[in-house]
């Protein structure tokens, strides 16, 4: 597939303020801390469940489950938040970063950010609540 059939709104290749700051290794990069959150997440459930906790116990879900969301949801719109609270992007290698110097391009990165924040504690929360209300003994 040519860098011209991956070009869409959806799908940048490229910096844009508030939309995208992430190219494809740091994409897989944040997919993965997605999947090792989603097993986490899994594995402490199944324990909580075998160990027989009390339910409230299960609200530790809401840390793995909102790591996860995280991960997947920076990963799906191609955006860092820690990038973009810190005034970075990166296209390139991971590790390397170039600095965002346009201030209001700055505010609508710091923007997502705090919405990818936002929407992964709701995440968390709605697991981890779903998770103490299921009538499993």
């Amino acid at each position: 597939m040519s860098h011209m059939e991956n070009l869409s709104p959806l799908n940048p290749i490229s910096y844009e303020p508030g939309v995208c700051n992430i190219g494809p290794a740091e994409i897989a990069r944040r997919r993965r801390a997605g999947h090792i959150g989603l097993a986490a997440t899994v594995v402490l459930f199944v324990a909580l469940i075998a160990l027989g906790l009390p339910h409230w116990t299960r609200l530790l879900l809401i840390v793995p489950a909102g790591g996860s969301a995280s991960g997947y949801l920076q990963a799906m719109l191609h955006f860092c938040a820690g990038f973009g609270s810190q005034g970075v992007f990166n296209f390139g290698e991971v590790g390397t970063t170039e600095r965002v110097v346009d201030p209001h391009a700055r505010a609508r990165d710091r923007m997502k950010s705090l919405q990818i924040g936002l929407a992964s504690l709701a995440i968390g929360l709605a697991v981890g609540v779903g998770a103490a209300l299921l009538p499993i003994n």
